[in-house]
């Protein structure tokens, strides 16, 4: 039997991050953004107060850059005393944002903050308020930022507690979205005879495990329009036989919000311009009095799929949005900023049934059919249509690494498109 005890397991503060797809914002909606990662630090300092955790472990990308911003430095150490003032201890590691080898400014850890090295884990005793010890709590830093090795299999339990932490940054499974910095695999984790292991680098919050206990909790504060998800840090109960119990708490300052909009049974303009303003209302609603970068998206098959496709006519619709809308003139508020409309919406026109016809239309629907179906044609189908795109290095990475999913999506858009205008031309 142990001493219960609550912990806070946060991770990617990303600290100073610049945001920088919303260079061309309103003075506003980029002085709000260049707070938020501060203001969600201070969101998350309050959780751990009014949640009376007895420590707190962050799981790397404490910074958002390996040469940290004076800033940064000085904002968390603000923080990081005032929990350790109150008690509360901190448990740190490094990631591939902010590694060991990044340039870093000479002030004075509060006393109570332990940052793990990076030339092998470390195992440190945790302890209640009231001064038992109620966990170890292993970790590992990054010394660089590509680390490729598979940091957990150094991970070994040690004893002197009833309950085991390890922290660690890394890509569990080969996460595509994330560079596969220390790999590894989510059945080493569950193997290895620790209680909860407090992972950190990918965006997305999730429990890939229960008992043992593995965990992303995501980022404090999204920074682009794919990371819409809820942004914070968990709260874990242990009880006195090692029961876990954990609630999530949200600590963004801005949200990021995509709405989709379907075109499906609208005739006129008017009729998307209503859709469009309730869909940005509803955003507003639901936001709980936070501001919000919101994204658009239109889909579905309908008549106005064409007029969509002009040129310009996206941005004509955004311009007008933004302007119904307003413009915020004070980064306080619940204000709510248009960020895109991306127009993902298809023809009425049934492509199965036009490639039946004879003719250049109808064999051209075949071709792209066939190769809309088949991941090979596909690729060959991109390669020498984007030929003198490819002739470019980045383009060329970018277009390869392009899933069968999204080129099958370009052709039948690009089928769609053509046919439109041959048909017009006629």
């Amino acid at each position: 039997m142990g001493v219960p005890f609550t912990f806070m397991h946060a991770a990617d503060l990303h600290l100073d991050s610049p945001f920088k797809s919303l260079a061309k914002a309103p003075e506003a909606v980029r002085s709000r953004l260049r707070e938020a990662t501060f203001a969600a630090l201070r969101r998350l300092v309050d959780a751990a107060k009014r949640e009376k955790v007895d420590f707190v472990v962050l799981s790397g990308d404490l910074y958002d850059a390996a040469d940290r911003s004076l800033r940064a430095q000085l904002r968390l150490q603000r923080a990081l005393t005032e929990l350790t003032e109150q008690g509360i201890e901190v448990f740190a590691v490094h990631g591939n944002h902010d590694p060991e080898s990044g340039r870093q400014a000479m002030l004075d850890p509060p006393p109570g903050l332990f940052v793990f090295g990076s030339d092998d884990v470390g195992c440190l005793p945790a302890h209640a308020r009231g001064g038992e010890v109620v966990a170890n709590v292993y970790g590992i830093s990054y010394p660089n930022a590509a680390v490729t090795d598979n940091l957990a299999l150094r991970f070994v339990r040690s004893e002197g507690a009833t309950f085991h932490i390890a922290v660690l940054h890394a890509n569990v499974d080969g996460d595509p979205a994330h560079d596969n910095y220390a790999p590894c695999r989510l059945d080493e984790l569950v193997a290895a005879g620790f209680d909860y292991w407090a992972l950190g680098h990918v965006h997305g919050r999730r429990v890939l495990h229960e008992y043992p206990h593995v965990v992303y909790p995501g980022n404090l504060q999204g920074r682009s329009i794919r990371e819409t998800d809820s942004k914070g840090a968990y709260i874990v109960k242990v009880s006195s036989t090692g029961g876990v119990e954990m609630k999530f708490v949200d600590v963004a300052d801005v949200l990021w919000r995509e709405s989709v909009i379907s075109i499906a049974g609208i005739e006129r303009e008017q009729e998307l311009k209503e859709r469009l303003l309730a869909a940005v209302e509803e955003m507003r609603m639901s936001s709980q009095g936070r501001p919000v970068v919101a994204r658009l998206r239109l889909e579905g098959r309908g008549a106005l799929h064409e007029r969509l496709l002009e040129p310009s006519v996206a941005e004509e619709w955004l311009a007008e949005l933004r302007d119904w809308v307003g413009a915020p003139d004070d980064a306080e508020g619940d204000w709510l900023w248009p960020e895109a409309i991306a127009v993902r919406t298809s023809s009425l026109l049934r492509l199965e049934a036009a490639a039946e016809e004879e003719g250049f239309v109808g064999e051209m629907l075949r071709i792209g059919l066939e190769a809309s179906d088949d991941e090979e044609r596909s690729s060959a189908l991109f390669k020498e249509a984007l030929e003198s795109l490819r002739k470019q290095p980045a383009l060329r990475g970018w277009l390869d690494s392009r899933s069968h999913e999204e080129r099958a999506e370009w052709i039948r858009q690009a089928m769609e498109l053509s046919v439109s205008l041959l048909r017009e031309e006629q």
